[in-house]
């Protein structure tokens, strides 16, 4: 009988695997040489029965194993693969075991075992910085901060980079917890182990202190990182942004010159150049040195769109209209283009000429937002019907934007404090299309916040039963029948947070729902583990109350306030850490 392909053609990565192990561990031990049976005895008996335990190397179970990994991951069952080759580091506890866990996980859908599988080559490697710096990048997409921050400063202390400043910008921009980062790389900063570091933790905290206002402080970081032997763009840069931020104009024109000579492409440069002549009152200068630079820079389109940006933003809609003209004519004009079009008409007063650019941003990711601001500019003009019926027209003419573009007209309608209006539009969308999963759900949660849980039920009921396997409306009607603690329905939740955990294992607000109910039935122990998966995943204030209550419950009420206190840091408005706060005020920090 013919061998099938699959045995017949072993894969050479799992031959490779296999032979590597086997040398690293020293061989398999099947037999004993010393048995002391006659070779008639062997050919009656197990040849295997009187054989000593393997104590190293590769046994049948071990080697089983790792050929089932490098097979699953041949046939795209990457989930599989990972979960054998971690399972294989208990038993071998060697980092190229891990590192292939890790590559394998890279194509799974579980961010959860991506993150186990690193973590576990980076404990068998320590010294390796490959596995820092995906853990890195692993920990900043949960929003795990400080767990990022300190990967790179590990990395940092070997003496490569690791850029600090790349961080720094992007907690600014996400809202990250901006003190808690600066304190962490503050106490780094003044440790002897950075005497031999380059200027990029010096800038990062620098950019730090500037988002917070601690100017003096930047200021001070920037001298340090002046010190340092790799003066250099984020350097420039960052000086340019402080002198901005403090109006020293002067001072961030030089620096914005020097980075601009270090590389004449960077656009970031040639943006701060043209702001600071337009601060120092230098407009002309500002245009003619705005020309020049878009002759000799290869930047195209999107420099001019920049700049005509950034002219438009410091009030100058003449200059920016000036900078867009070339795109008048084209055969395909830019949408960002359309859009500054429009926000200049719409600055001049010229709100006809504004809607028509407007309307001509074309389906695509700016759709939507160039709506929005047509019908915000309208409504500010006091034409709200105008609005309205442009809202209508587009949802006409754009089909599969149609339940975006009623989404549009019903916040604007609640921004504007027309509720009743808002809630009559989506009835009578769901008279016309009643199965629309989109707006029962968004009816459902309107209904929520109104605090009408019975039409909430019902919505999400009517979307299950046409949609079973929705996790969102699973999820949402677990949880609420949870919060909400109705006698006698807490499995009934259960129940239902679960099937969405089975749909969704990942979604950090079913991993929220799955520890709140349980604490809900009087089980916090249960609910801290995965109110802490949840918040490892999406450190938002709400998971954060759901914790911190728990960690009370649990006796633990220093860490409850401790985390409450950094989530009042980091954020302006926390309405879900002030209700707790209300009902329980001794965990105030």
């Amino acid at each position: 009988m013919p061998r099938s392909s699959a045995v017949q053609h072993t894969p050479f990565p799992a031959m490779a695997i296999v032979i590597m192990m086997m040398l690293m561990l020293g061989g398999c031990q099947l037999v004993a040489s010393s048995s002391g049976l006659s070779p008639s005895t062997l050919a009656k008996e197990d040849p295997l029965q009187y054989a000593p335990p393997v104590t190293q190397g590769l046994d049948a179970e071990g080697l089983s194993l790792l050929i089932g990994a490098e097979l699953a991951a041949q046939r795209g069952n990457y989930q599989r693969a990972s979960l054998d080759y971690l399972k294989a580091t208990q038993r071998y506890p060697a980092a190229e075991l891990a590192e292939r866990a890790t590559f394998t996980a890279r194509y799974s859908d579980s961010s959860q075992l991506l993150l186990d599988a690193t973590q576990r080559w980076q404990a068998l490697a320590p010294d390796a910085t490959a596995p820092r710096r995906l853990l890195a990048a692993i920990t900043l997409q949960q929003g795990q901060w400080i767990e990022s921050l300190e990967q790179r400063l590990a990395i940092a202390r070997t003496g490569e980079d690791t850029d600090l400043t790349a961080l720094a910008e992007f907690a600014i921009a996400e809202n990250g917890p901006l003190p808690d980062l600066l304190d962490r790389l503050r106490v780094y900063l003044t440790s002897p182990e950075t005497d031999n570091l380059q200027s990029d933790p010096w800038v990062a905290a620098a950019l730090l202190e500037m988002a917070l206002g601690e100017t003096r402080a930047a200021e001070a970081s920037l001298e340090s990182a002046r010190q340092r032997e790799d003066i250099g763009r984020s350097l420039w840069l960052a000086t340019a942004r402080l002198g901005l931020q403090t109006q020293d104009y002067t001072k961030a024109r030089q620096a914005a010159r020097e980075g601009l000579a270090d590389d004449p492409q960077d656009v970031r440069f040639i943006l701060l150049l043209a702001q600071t002549e337009i601060r120092l009152g230098n407009l002309t200068a500002a245009q003619q040195q705005t020309n020049q630079l878009l002759e000799n820079h290869q930047g195209g389109d999107e420099l001019r769109l920049a700049l005509a940006e950034l002219y438009l933003d410091e009030g100058y809609p003449e200059p920016a209209q000036q900078l867009l003209q070339p795109f008048i004519g084209q055969p395909q004009v830019p949408d960002r283009a359309y859009i500054l079009l429009g926000e200049i008409a719409r600055a001049n007063q010229e709100i006809d000429n504004a809607l028509l650019y407007f309307r001509q941003v074309s389906e695509g990711d700016d759709f939507i937002p160039a709506r929005a601001r047509a019908a915000d500019m309208l409504i500010d003009n006091q034409r709200l019907i105008d609005a309205r019926a442009f809202l209508r027209i587009e949802r006409m003419a754009h089909d599969p934007y149609y339940n975006s573009l009623l989404m549009l007209e019903i916040q604007l309608l609640d921004e504007y404090g027309l509720t009743q209006e808002a809630d009559r539009l989506l009835d009578r969308e769901l008279a016309r299309t009643p199965d629309d999963s989109a707006l029962l759900y968004q009816r459902a949660m309107r209904a929520w916040e109104a605090g009408d849980i019975e039409q909430m039920e019902t919505d999400l009921k009517r979307l299950l039963a046409n949609e079973p396997d929705n996790a969102n409306a699973l999820n949402a009607l677990g949880y609420t029948l949870a919060d909400e603690n109705l006698d006698g329905r807490l499995d009934e939740a259960q129940r239902l947070i679960e099937r969405a955990y089975e749909l969704a294992p990942d979604d950090p607000a079913v991993l929220d729902s799955m520890g709140w109910v349980y604490y809900r039935q009087g089980d916090p122990q249960r609910a801290l583990d995965w109110l802490e998966r949840a918040f490892a995943v999406m450190p938002d204030q709400e998971i954060a109350a759901h914790l911190a209550e728990v960690l009370h419950e649990l006796g633990r009420s220093e860490e409850a306030r401790e985390l409450i206190d950094r989530l009042i840091r980091q954020t302006s408005e926390h309405p879900a850490i002030d209700e707790l706060l209300e009902r329980l005020p001794n965990l105030a920090p």
